[in-house]
């Protein structure tokens, strides 16, 4: 009797697993490649012709969305090289992507699956230029292609450039910038990595394009009671864990409509708290729930947003126009983000006082009185104002400034294969 014993043998800790299913899909994936290499090169050797924007599996221009809700800043991209009528491939590992309903001619959408099936086609991807707002590359499962030429990383939302998990945008060849402050602070942190400098440009954003175009042309609303948005990021630094049920009985007290628009991610991280949530105020006529995949309209309806460190703070503050109320600053904790490298304090937390208040624990007790303030109050403003041309450049035009970039590029790449021939 010893099969307890072969059971603790063949024991393999998570970590372990998960690190060795990694280095299995690497080799999976490099002999994988090898062979497709190889086969093209065959047919290339028995045709006669050289790769081109017709060769099987190739792409002058290659995009990569890893979920559908990031559409608002990849359409603006799409239009803009089908207007040019240039060819881009666009992979996405959502089955249901907008881009799939679209009447495109230039433009080639594909579903690539999710997960390790989606990066066991991306790290086999044959292009000249990879654009995407997926970080980690080559960090862990997402390995640099031998058939792509350059990886391009462009930011979907107006905050810090450190917002990410340690070394996630390291790799890549270069980084296109919603402003300079983006740049300063990349280039502070390849200081001190001792990383080479990757190639910056400063673009925009065009998902800020895509909502400042529908704030002119809304509605403003009429509410009968004033609405109070609460969307706090995820994980167990947001406000969810820090302030969680004691906000929203404050909240709920004040009798305004507040609106609880949970992160897409706490759905699976923060399942049991949303759980929770759900449970306790399900008979609360004025405590509402907003999952719509498309934030425009409950950010257009609200009066005031209250969050933590999350990026739909600069949506609603510098395209509305409307004050934030937001959590302490000493509440977030970076250890595991590109920001902990650096000493200074980010610009996202400095802009703060400028565009609403905090709320803490120890202010609850009079959070209608801070609402009613913070809303009527003009003292936002001009720090709103300041924050929008500060943080947000190329206004109206990130696309043509996207699009200019990456042909650009592709002839300077398309150069170079010409002269190494």
């Amino acid at each position: 009797m010893h099969s307890g014993i072969d059971f603790v043998r063949l024991y393999i800790d998570p970590a372990t697993g998960s690190m060795l299913f990694s280095v299995l899909l690497g080799v999976f994936i490099t002999v994988g490649f090898f062979f497709r290499t190889l086969l093209i090169k065959l047919k290339t050797f028995i045709t006669g012709k050289s790769g081109s924007s017709t060769t099987e599996g190739y792409n002058r221009f290659l995009i990569y969305s890893d979920d559908k809700r990031y559409w608002n800043n990849f359409f603006p991209i799409l239009d803009e090289f089908e207007k040019r009528k240039v060819d881009v491939a666009f992979w996405t590992s959502s089955e249901d992507d907008p881009v799939f309903s679209q009447k495109y001619e230039y433009v080639h959408p594909e579903y690539i699956g999710a997960g390790n099936k989606a990066f066991m086609k991306l790290n086999a991807a044959n292009a000249d230029i990879l654009l995407s707002t997926t970080p980690g590359l080559d960090v862990l499962q997402w390995k640099r292609s031998k058939g792509v030429k350059k990886y391009i990383h462009f930011f979907h939302e107006c905050s810090t450039a450190l917002v990410y998990r340690m070394f996630q945008i390291d790799f890549f060849d270069c980084i296109l910038a919603v402003s300079d402050f983006q740049i300063e602070e990349i280039r502070t942190l390849e200081k001190l990595r001792n990383l080479p400098p990757k190639e910056m440009k400063v673009v925009g954003l065009p998902y800020f394009d895509v909502l400042e175009e529908k704030h002119k042309n809304a509605e403003k609303p009429e509410n009968s009671n004033k609405v109070i948005l609460l969307a706090p990021s995820w994980g167990e630094t947001c406000l969810l864990y820090k302030l969680g049920e004691r906000l929203i009985d404050a909240l709920v007290e004040t009798g305004y409509e507040i609106v609880l628009r949970p992160h897409p991610q706490s759905f699976t991280a923060d399942k049991e708290i949303l759980q929770k949530i759900k449970k306790k105020y399900a008979d609360r006529p004025n405590f509402s729930w907003n999952t719509d995949t498309d934030n425009f309209d409950i950010l257009n309806k609200a009066d005031l947003l209250i969050s933590d460190f999350s990026g739909v703070v600069f949506d609603f503050a510098i395209i509305f126009g409307k004050p934030v109320m937001y959590t302490s600053v000493s509440d977030f904790d970076d250890s595991v983000y590109d920001s902990a490298w650096i000493k200074e304090e980010l610009w996202k937390f400095k802009v703060l006082p400028t565009i609403g208040c905090e709320v803490s624990a120890e202010n609850l007790d009079e959070l209608k009185d801070r609402i009613d303030e913070t809303i009527l109050s003009d003292k936002y403003a001009q720090g709103i104002r300041e924050a929008r041309d500060f943080a947000w450049h190329n206004q109206g035009h990130s696309a043509e400034a996207i699009v200019d970039y990456l042909t650009d590029l592709q002839l300077k790449i398309n150069d170079e294969s010409k002269v190494e021939k």
